[in-house]
Order: C-alpha cells, then sequence, then structure tokens
C-alpha cells in the first residue's frame, strides 16, 4: 500500500518504541515514521535514523495538532496517566487526529474491554466508545497483560520466593511488548483492518500458580504463588513503594485476572503477526535473574 505517513504516539515509551522498530523492519520508509512523545530528547537516535520525531503531549492540545499534520494512520498508545486523566487524554488525541484527517486510528485497548470489571477496562470502554462516537475509522487492539509485568519482577520473586497476587486460579494470556508491537504495525501497514476488533494475547495462558512453578524450573529454585485478598494486595504494593493509586489499580486489575478478564483464546495475536507468539518459558529463558 501506498502510506502518506504512520504516527506512533508514546514512542518514548517501551511498546511505542518497539512499534516504531517494527515499522522499520517491515519496510516503512523512515520519514513516513512519525515517532512522538512528550520528551523527544529520548528518541534522539530515532531521529539520527531518518524518523520524523515530533513533541506530543496528550495533555496539550495544540502540540498534537502539529504532531499529527499530514499524517494518514496513527497508533493510540493508552496514556500512562492516573486512570482518571486517560479518557480526557485519549480524547484530546482523537479530535486532533481528526482535525488533521487521519484515515486510520488503531487503540491499544485491553481484553474483553466491552465487559471488563476493572478501573483500567473502563476507561479502554470509554474511550472505545469515544472512538465510535466521533465516526473515527479505528482498529482496536485489545492488549493482553504483558509478560515483562511478571519478567521484571523475577529478581524480587527470587529474592522472596514468592509471586504474590489476588488472580486466584484466573488464567492470564500474557504476551510480550514485541508480539504486541508487532501486531500494531500490522494493522497499520496493511489494508483489510478498519473496524476489527482484535482480542490478543500469548497462545499458552497460565495461572500465576503455573506462574511460580515455571520460574521455579526456570530458576532452579522453590518458588510458591501467595494469593491474598485484593486489598491486602494492594497495600503489599504501597508497601514496596507503588504510589497508593497506583497499587489499587494494580490490586483491581488482578480481581479482574481472577474472573477470566485478562484470558482470550481468539489466536489473534498469533494470526496478526504470522508466527506463534512468544511463551512464558521463552521469556523466562532470556529475562535477568
Amino acid at each position: 500500500m501506498t502510506l502518506m505517513s504512520i504516527v506512533v504516539t508514546g514512542a518514548t515509551g517501551q511498546l511505542g518504541r518497539l512499534t516504531v522498530e517494527a515499522l522499520l523492519r517491515r519496510e516503512v520508509p523512515a520519514a513516513d515514521i512519525i515517532a512522538t512523545g512528550r520528551d523527544i530528547a529520548r528518541i534522539k537516535d530515532l531521529s539520527d535514523r531518518g524518523v520524523t520525531v515530533r513533541r506530543a503531549d496528550f495533555a496539550d492540545a495544540d502540540s498534537l495538532s502539529e504532531a499529527f499534520a499530514g499524517a494518514d494512520r496513527l497508533l493510540l498508545i493508552s496514556a500512562s496517566v492516573p486512570v482518571g486523566e486517560r479518557v480526557a487524554h485519549h480524547r484530546r488525541v482523537m479530535d486532533a487526529a481528526l482535525a488533521a484527517g487521519v484515515a486510520l486510528v488503531a487503540y491499544t485497548s485491553t481484553t474483553h474491554a466491552d465487559t471488563a470489571t476493572t478501573v483500567i477496562g473502563a476507561t479502554h470502554r470509554e474511550t472505545e466508545q469515544s472512538l465510535r462516537d466521533r465516526g473515527i475509522p479505528s482498529v482496536l487492539l485489545r492488549n493482553g497483560w504483558y509478560l515483562e509485568n511478571y519478567t521484571g519482577q523475577l529478581p524480587r520473586i527470587l529474592r522472596n520466593n514468592a509471586v504474590v497476587g489476588a488472580a486466584g486460579s484466573g488464567r492470564i494470556s500474557a504476551a510480550s511488548r514485541a508480539d504486541y508491537a508487532e501486531a500494531a504495525a500490522v494493522v497499520l501497514t496493511a489494508e483489510g483492518h478498519t473496524g476489527a476488533v482484535y482480542e490478543l494475547g500469548g497462545d499458552a495462558s497460565f495461572t500465576l500458580t503455573e506462574l511460580a512453578a515455571a520460574i521455579s524450573a526456570a530458576a532452579g529454585k522453590q518458588v510458591a504463588y501467595a494469593d491474598l485478598p485484593v486489598a491486602e494486595f494492594a497495600r503489599v504494593l504501597a508497601g514496596a513503594g507503588v504510589p497508593a493509586e497506583l497499587a489499587e489499580v494494580l490490586a483491581d486489575a488482578d480481581l479482574g485476572m481472577s474472573r477470566g478478564e485478562m484470558y482470550t483464546d481468539s489466536g489473534d495475536l498469533r494470526r496478526l503477526i504470522g508466527r506463534p507468539p512468544m511463551t512464558l518459558a521463552e521469556a523466562l529463558a532470556v529475562a535477568p535473574h
């Protein structure tokens, strides 16, 4: 297909950066990629490689208008801000995209956003509805949990010999950021995805008890899963230095997991990227311990 340009919001973050790299691997000309973020000094290396770099702050409508000028397609990565501010930020992005004449917005939502009971799920559901209300041609990338949410905790987990959570026996279809980024690059560079809703996750789900067992096998030491009431898990997170509001949101996410809200057997991720997604065992094998 012939592209004018593709905007990636949040390119200063992990998923956004990986999406830019995936677009480059798919041979999108660097000059046709607009990488945006609040602190563009963090992506100067992309500019050095020919990628167009522009400042875009979701709280600053003027910056969004300038960043999206001439864009044909846009990836809206959900904002990393307090949950109460998220939807307003997303709506400013949508309004700027509409004004710029963007032909397609891909939005990184969450699994089962239409029925999710979590605080995070509600923000995604409102954002999806705002896209529909504005009549913006869109594709919903309902990303499941990241494997990195667990592999990034490995040093602490191994120090304490415990995975701590409140997900009960809920199954989690986690996948790597790189695989979610690859899926985003696919829908941004191919036809036929407008209007689609993709429930994205790994092929092999796991419970947190099974996660603890997998970590035990990979590390050669016994790790157990400690299942806590939601309020107690929030207190544990806060005690570990997580800001109180975020601790409550993360504990609430585990409650959603216990209800199956982070499980999908759709196979959408595998079909989009054309290969099996990274497995938990593969992620543990390459993660720093």
